[in-house]
């Protein structure tokens, strides 16, 4: 048996449509994974096969109530913030081979700082390997990766939430960040400036980042070579506490130098 569920459309009107209880369990589902998935983490959540994902937003895409976008779906009616999720559709080829590479730089039993990034996104998927992490995150997407998976303890900042980032951010997110010292910090900035070195588009973002910098024991950055000489609104640490960055594609010349003497080693997926 068929339920009805309203959905208003443009304007004003509105139409009812009925929607079969997988239909229903399907939204509930991108709900909870914060508006946004992939098929995979659906089909987790519901212990369904994929196929029967896809059949179903299929039908709900037809019905315009969730959208799909490179492998990426997003419930409409959730009104999540588009930015975050573009930037999860974006070079994700570039995205996952940089996260199989900064994987490999953490071993079993690390304590790990996780920001909101759209590439720390796919590091927190290639890092379902590995084992008994303690992962302090501000991101939700990354906390619900990591969450209950393979004996790993998760905590998920405080403060305010912020649907363009799907994290939190804020004095309390700060002064909980304070309080572990980290194996590894694994950001993902929005620009890298060849005078002033990693910047952030958001303040609240940079200042998160400063503060767990200066409790990390190893710094690195996984960013896709696009954010190479360009800009951003915030600077947030000096450049030379990163010990490594993660990349796609080496670096120019001139930028290339400046990471040399910044003491930051490239890490090049392509290599």
């Amino acid at each position: 048996m068929r339920l009805l569920h309203q959905l208003t459309k443009c304007g004003n009107m509105s139409e009812q449509y009925s929607l079969s209880p997988r239909e229903l369990q399907v939204m509930e589902a991108l709900r909870q994974l914060g508006g946004y998935a992939r098929n995979i983490e659906m089909a987790e959540v519901l212990s369904v096969s994929d196929e029967t994902i896809r059949r179903t937003i299929k039908s709900l895409s037809k019905l315009g109530i969730v959208e799909r976008n490179h492998g990426v779906v997003r419930l409409l009616d959730a009104q999540a913030e588009i930015g975050f999720f573009q930037r999860l559709g974006e070079f994700t080829k570039e995205k996952k081979k940089i996260a199989q590479t900064v994987a490999t730089l953490v071993q079993d039993g690390m304590t790990l700082f996780l920001d909101v990034g759209s590439t720390t996104a796919f590091v927190a998927e290639a890092l379902r390997v590995k084992k008994n992490l303690t992962v302090i995150t501000n991101s939700t997407n990354v906390a619900h990766k990591l969450l209950e998976h393979n004996d790993n303890r998760v905590f998920l900042l405080g403060g305010e939430v912020r649907k363009d980032e799907m994290g939190s951010f804020g004095f309390i997110a700060a002064e909980q960040a304070r309080l572990h010292i980290y194996d590894m910090v694994i950001l993902s900035p929005d620009a890298l400036d060849p005078k002033f070195g990693f910047l952030f588009q958001s303040l609240v973002e940079a200042e998160l980042a400063s503060v767990v910098v200066e409790r990390a024991r190893q710094t690195t950055v996984a960013m896709v070579h696009q954010k190479f000489e360009t800009s951003g609104s915030h600077q947030s640490f000096e450049p030379h506490v990163v010990d490594q960055i993660v990349t796609d594609i080496p670096p120019g010349r001139k930028l290339a130098a400046k990471l040399a003497r910044w003491h930051i080693n490239t890490l090049t997926v392509s290599q």
